[in-house]
């Protein structure tokens, strides 16, 4: 079991003081010694500036505040006063900033199915933010634990980004481009930092940075720069025509398009909107895209502010949410035949493991 840097605190200033203790006065620890000892933990938390909540916030990304996952986000909700016996308050945004900021501050507590990126940026704002858990590869560990950031473009226009049998964004440059957030980690670092690796060996922008990808223009990489606000709002960007690239990933795009030529999340595939598709989407069913580039890129983990959050109630959902109850979940875990639309698809044994902040170091040593 993984306990948090409060908890191990608080141990560790346990066992020193029994030690101490046993070294005065051997076997019999007096009562005012634990006294003393907790007297200790509550002056260290307290010059900390741990208040911890008596109502979790659970704060979510823009993806995961549509109406359509509404199913999803009060299961969590459940579980989380399931686990801890607290209220929980949902705090839905429009944008990735805010809820990366919400829980840096502590105005939220727990935040909810974040990417790599948005937790590497509010542990960089306050390093109490940690991480609660992950959801895992098929065969319950972090080994795959993958998912894919695209570059997509219209199938009509597929044929301009073709390189011999198969694609490439050797013809990017100039074109008007879309991306999630600066604050995504599929729907801009991953494949900010592609462009700039692909581009190095181009004399013309050898020099190329991120931030040269922030903005369009006549002198600029791309002629125009689009942000979405969301995984899907890019990927609408593109459809609707007002981009000639997006960058998004696979899995928020799922629950509105269907592989429908060559291989799921592979270059060279094609992807249909769906019947049916929830707005924004309603208005585009039956369009196609091209992926012309697909990275795997780290799942994303919830997170916590643990100056805000106990770690009574942190051990508490770790506990839950890691087990075969969460596991078998379909609000949460959904098999591909289910009537019921959760949160992460399952094949075999998905499930939510804990991690490791090491884990993200290849997202946080990216440009």
């Amino acid at each position: 079991m993984r306990f948090s840097r409060n908890v191990m605190r608080m141990m560790a200033i346990a066992a020193a003081a029994a030690v101490s203790a046993g070294a005065l006065v051997g076997c019999g620890a007096s009562e005012s010694t634990n006294s003393s000892s907790s007297a200790e933990n509550s002056t260290a938390d307290s010059a900390k500036g741990n208040n911890y909540a008596d109502t979790i916030t659970l704060v979510w990304y823009p993806n995961e505040s549509a109406e359509n996952f509404d199913g999803p986000r009060e299961e969590v909700g459940r579980l989380i006063e399931q686990a801890t016996g607290k209220k929980v308050e949902q705090k839905l945004t429009t944008d990735y900033a805010i809820a990366i900021e919400s829980v840096s501050n502590g105005s939220a507590q727990i935040g909810c199915m974040f990417g790599g990126e948005g937790y590497i940026q509010a542990k960089n704002a306050d390093d109490a933010v940690e991480l609660l858990f992950v959801n895992s590869d098929s065969a319950g560990t972090l080994d795959g634990a993958m998912y894919y950031s695209f570059f997509a473009v219209n199938e009509e226009d597929a044929a301009e980004y073709a390189s011999g049998d198969s694609y490439s964004i050797d013809n990017i440059q100039g074109k008007k481009m879309s991306f999630v957030s600066n604050s995504s980690t599929s729907g801009f670092k991953v494949p900010t930092n592609n462009i700039v690796a692909h581009f190095a060996k181009d004399a013309a922008w050898s020099n190329l940075t991120v931030d040269d990808l922030l903005e369009g223009g006549s002198d600029a990489f791309f002629s125009e720069v689009l942000f979405g606000g969301s995984h899907q709002g890019s990927a609408f960007n593109l459809i609707s025509g007002k981009a000639d690239v997006a960058a998004f990933c696979d899995t928020e795009i799922a629950p509105y398009a269907s592989c429908t030529s060559g291989e799921e999340n592979q270059v060279g595939s094609v992807y249909t909107i769906n019947e049916g598709a929830a707005a924004p989407f309603n208005t585009v069913t039956g369009e196609t895209f091209t992926i012309i580039s697909s990275t795997p890129v780290m799942n994303g983990p919830f997170v916590y502010n643990s100056d805000t959050l106990s770690p009574e109630d942190v051990e508490a959902i770790q506990t839950l949410f890691t087990s075969d109850e969460v596991a078998n979940n379909e609000l949460i875990f959904y098999p591909e035949d289910s009537e019921t639309k959760g949160a992460y698809k399952k094949t075999d044994n998905e499930r939510f493991v804990l991690v490791e902040d090491s884990w993200y170091d290849p997202i946080r040593n990216m440009e």
